[in-house]
């Protein structure tokens, strides 16, 4: 008989789920240039496969600017505001890799983003990359504008 009552206290922290626990879903497919879904012959929405689904999130977390959106948690986006304002070409773009990676890799389902290219033209930079997901053969290559 213990002079002090035992309590079991529950677990506090729920335990983090490994990178295989996540699944890549099906989801409508967007087209990013016109701004809307794509439909199909009978008028019905497309479903994109898995893969498309990936990369369609990487090119939406690609253009959302971080904090900017309510609905988002503060791991979603990149921080491209301040880029225009700085006068070192190189240092813009090692920090458009930085928080592109950044961005991208807060999923757990990514395996890698590498492989970066820009074009500049007038006041617009096209940044080209290659991401691959872990549940996926081979990368895709996306093209942003930043």
């Amino acid at each position: 008989m213990a002079v002090y009552p035992e309590i079991n206290l529950p677990t506090l922290v729920a335990p983090r789920k490994k990178a295989s626990d996540y699944s890549t879903k099906v989801a409508p497919y967007f087209d990013f240039r016109f701004g809307e879904f794509v439909f199909d012959t009978r008028g019905r929405i497309k479903i994109a496969t898995p893969q498309e689904t990936f990369e369609q999130w990487c090119i939406k977390v690609a253009c959302t600017e971080r904090f900017s959106k309510l609905a988002y948690t503060d791991r979603y986006g990149v921080e491209l505001n301040y880029i225009p304002t700085m006068n070192d070409i190189y240092a813009a773009k090692s920090q458009i890799i930085r928080t592109i990676t950044e961005a991208i890799m807060a999923n757990p389902q990514t395996e890698s983003v590498k492989n970066f290219s820009f074009k500049v033209k007038g006041d617009n930079v096209w940044v080209s990359f290659e991401v691959k997901g872990k549940s996926f053969d081979d990368s895709t290559r996306i093209e942003v504008i930043v």
